[in-house]
């Protein structure tokens, strides 16, 4: 494989050209990411996304005319081959949860190092769930001051919850697969019922949903950083 061919193209919406600047050089340090084009708000992003199709979008979430929240629902409800790392200032639970539930495949704070940034947006390439440890830290305290959620839903099979846990510590659906003896479709049909039944729409939703639910425990879901 081709140096080209290898590489992760990246689109990168953020309302200040000084902060894209910054991340821009931050992901370009990393030879096999390269950012195909820049956008100043959310509506630009997401015409961006079509014109561009990259593997994934890194995404401030206050923008102009569209919230990172809001391009984030657009792409998942257009299906887009696209993963979401939302790269933000904002560590309010609030705006978690809601990137979470709109579909993002990871939240990372503007504090991060340069090599972490990089290591976000390729891990979100590779399918997996990335979540800031700062933040991971604060929700999994919230979650063990406000206890177990007591709400009914449908229970996941030994087999679910054994995909689950393994999700929780960040594996790809191909090394699941590996670990588990099933195929990798085998794997996201597992992971379609588990969101089914949990209420999620990513990853990192259904974990930390899991969570607070007491179906795996905050230590094994903390791995995800």
């Amino acid at each position: 494989m081709t140096q080209a061919e290898n590489l992760i193209r990246v689109i990168l919406a953020d309302d200040h050209a000084v902060v894209r600047s910054g991340i821009r050089n931050f992901l370009e340090m990393n030879p096999h990411i390269h950012v195909v084009a820049e956008a100043s708000d959310g509506q630009e992003a997401i015409q961006l996304i079509r014109e561009h199709r990259p593997e994934v979008a890194v995404l401030d979430i206050q923008m102009p005319g569209q919230s990172g929240i809001e391009v984030t629902r657009a792409i998942r409800a257009e299906r887009l081959p696209v993963g979401v790392l939302i790269l933000t200032a904002f560590d309010d639970e609030p705006y978690v949860r809601a990137v979470l539930q709109a579909g993002a495949n990871g939240y990372v704070l503007k504090t991060a190092e340069a090599h972490e940034i990089g290591e976000a947006v390729r891990a979100v390439y590779e399918g997996q769930s990335v979540l800031d440890p700062a933040v991971a830290r604060k929700l999994m305290t919230q979650l063990a001051h406000s206890g177990p959620e007591r709400v009914s839903i449908e229970a996941l099979t030994e087999r679910e919850l054994g995909v689950l846990r393994l999700t929780a510590k960040g594996f790809t659906n191909k090394a699941i697969g590996a670990q588990l003896a099933i195929s990798d479709r085998t794997v996201q049909g597992h992971l379609a019922k588990i969101y089914d039944k949990l209420g999620a729409a990513s990853r990192t939703e259904a974990v930390m949903r899991a969570v607070s639910l007491g179906l795996i425990e905050p230590g094994v879901a903390t791995q995800m950083e």
